[in-house]
């Protein structure tokens, strides 16, 4: 599968943060780039394995 990620610079603290926008509520962070689209997928990993848990447990 693909997302989109949107990467932002955090003008505040540093870094950059991630989100994906065809998973609401998935974000992360990074010092870096890279670190940050390395976060982003993890965070994407465990969204995605959440969802298919939901559905496991939803009742028919």
């Amino acid at each position: 599968m693909r997302f989109k990620i949107i990467l932002e610079e955090d003008e505040d603290v540093g870094g950059f943060i991630a989100s994906c926008s065809g998973l609401p509520g998935c974000f992360s962070q990074g010092d870096t780039v890279e670190e940050a689209i390395e976060n982003i997928k993890e965070a994407i990993q465990v969204c995605l394995e959440s969802l298919a848990e939901d559905e496991l447990h939803k009742p028919f």
